[in-house]
């Protein structure tokens, strides 16, 4: 493939790239590139959002060029403020460490593991001395990290900025250093974080590395308000997310919940289909084609990446059968819950069984009629259920949750 045609190929879906001519210029030289991208471990689990980066990391790697997966291992334990308005909580190693194990082997579904150097930021940063610390913080100025938006708007509100907080983006910009990265890939949130690294690297006698961002994922609430999507980034602390490891008919229901239009960001992020084929399937929609069976295909396509596509194929039944037609799945748990009296309140069931988060979820679930029992709608928020009987209890209309709950002495 010509340098051109990588640069078109890698320049699909960038929001930022600094600079085009640059990496043209280094592809010209037929020399595999070093692309790094970097994630600390603050949390075990990767969702969809992540692998919208890690794509365009596996698109470096068809092309012929090294792909570095940097565990920040190191960097967590400073802890990124990046889209943070408060100091975030410090990290132990150990549950640093435990969340790098996890990262690896979600991240190997992505990315071809026969071709990824994996790296861990402590290698080099652990063993910088004082002195070296204070050489890189030289490197850098007050003014240009002010620059960035959320430190900007804690000093104008005089609220805190602690002085560890200035270093992490110094401390992300050594890694390119160390790597001697061509390319540094991060989202659009990380954007500053990428740029301190670009201006570091000629301190250190090194080509600046040109830098890419990729979008940020919405979660599956978010909604089309202008022509545009808005919501909340995909997050696990937002509970709008689809995990890559989580159960087939839980990614197929998910995606079955994302807004008609909004369906096609996903598409567009995640999807192998060529933009040609994204446009077709809109205008299929226009056509008056059902939008479950464009989210069905979505479906489909993500449990078939980080599954199989049996599982593809049972999770749609799954769903067809539980959702579509009113059905109860197979697998529907059986919970014993305890109550001291000769009755149990629903609300209590409900968060008993998982079904909801709180007693004040469940009564709100009820009295909004989201709530069947054996079959039939209820509407009591009071109502209470019998000790030493059983119930099958679904809650929620769109994004349904069962349970056979059973009322114990």
């Amino acid at each position: 493939m010509t340098p051109e045609r990588q640069i078109e190929e890698l320049g699909l879906g960038v929001v930022d790239f600094v600079q085009r001519d640059e990496l043209l210029a280094r592809i010209k030289t037929g020399r595999p590139l070093r692309v790094k991208a970097g994630f600390d471990p603050t949390r075990p689990d990767l969702h969809l959002g992540h692998t919208v980066l890690m794509q365009k990391l596996r698109r470096f790697q068809d092309l012929g060029h090294t792909a570095i997966f940097l565990v920040g291992d190191y960097t967590a334990l400073v802890g990124d403020p990046t889209g943070q308005n408060e100091l975030r909580p410090r990290l132990t190693r150990e549950q640093v460490l435990e969340a790098a194990t996890t990262y690896q082997e979600q991240a190997f579904q992505v990315l071809d593991r026969s071709r990824v150097e994996v790296r861990y930021n402590s290698e080099w940063l652990s063993k910088m001395s004082p002195l070296e610390f204070i050489d890189l913080a030289a490197k850098c100025t007050v003014a240009r990290m002010l620059e960035r938006d959320d430190f900007s708007k804690r000093f104008a509100e005089h609220r805190p900025i602690y002085q560890h907080e200035f270093l992490y983006p110094l401390l992300q910009g050594y890694d390119s250093v160390a790597l001697d990265a061509d390319v540094e890939l991060g989202g659009t949130d990380q954007l500053f974080n990428l740029l301190v690294g670009r201006d570091l690297m000629p301190r250190y006698g090194k080509p600046a590395q040109v830098v890419m961002t990729t979008p940020i994922l919405e979660g599956i609430d978010a909604r089309i308000e202008g022509g545009r999507v808005v919501g909340k980034k995909m997050s696990k602390s937002a509970d709008n997310y689809i995990g890559v490891r989580e159960a087939p008919l839980s990614v197929y229901r998910k995606c079955m919940q994302i807004d008609d239009a909004v369906v096609f960001r996903f598409f567009e992020l995640l999807s192998a289909r060529s933009a040609a084929e994204i446009a077709a399937l809109r205008a299929d929609v226009a056509g008056g084609r059902s939008p479950l069976e464009i989210k069905a295909l979505f479906a489909r396509e993500i449990i078939e990446r980080f599954h199989s596509a049996e599982a593809a194929d049972d999770a749609q039944r799954a769903f067809a059968t539980a959702y579509t037609h009113n059905g109860v799945p197979d697998d529907v748990p059986e919970v014993r819950v305890a109550t001291d009296g000769a009755t149990l309140w629903i609300a209590k069931a409900l968060s008993a069984a998982g079904l909801v988060k709180t007693t004040s979820d469940g009564r709100r679930l009820v009295e909004q009629g989201g709530v069947e029992i054996d079959g039939a709608r209820v509407t009591d928020p009071q109502l209470q259920l019998a000790r030493g009987q059983s119930y099958l209890v679904r809650a929620g209309s769109k994004n349904r949750r069962f349970a056979r709950i059973v009322v114990d002495a």
